[in-house]
């Protein structure tokens, strides 16, 4: 599974992207007010998740920040792909519960990726 993260100018403004991204065999999913959220539709492979969020956004920063930790640090990120793996059977038939049984992980490596970021000058 890919997750792709596309940052736009005006989040609201969804006739900028919505049509483009449909015209890709995505389906718009999800409409939140810090993201809009695409996949492919029921029946067809689910290889790509499509997060279109704010490009100045705080979550747009914090996704960033999160990939940018887990590519400097190579403990977290295996920690962070063990723990998905293990998840993925535990949770294989409960998309939500996948995503809450890993949430506690991601906010301490949120916090850490905070910390490191002041560390290393990337704050």
């Amino acid at each position: 599974m890919v997750d792709i993260q596309i940052g736009v100018a005006d989040l609201a403004a969804e006739d900028a992207y919505v049509a483009a991204l449909e015209s890709t065999g995505l389906e718009f999913r999800l409409r939140e007010t810090w993201r809009r959220f695409f996949r492919p539709p029921a029946g067809q492979v689910r290889d790509v998740h499509v997060h279109v969020c704010d490009a100045d956004g705080a979550s747009s920063r914090e996704h960033l920040l999160f990939r940018d930790y887990l590519r400097a640090n190579p403990a977290a990120r295996d920690a962070y792909a063990a723990l998905k793996l293990d998840l993925a059977v535990r949770w294989r038939d409960d998309r939500p519960g996948y995503n809450a049984a890993k949430t506690a992980f991601i906010l301490d490596a949120l916090d850490d990726a905070e910390h490191w970021a002041t560390a290393s000058g990337r704050g």
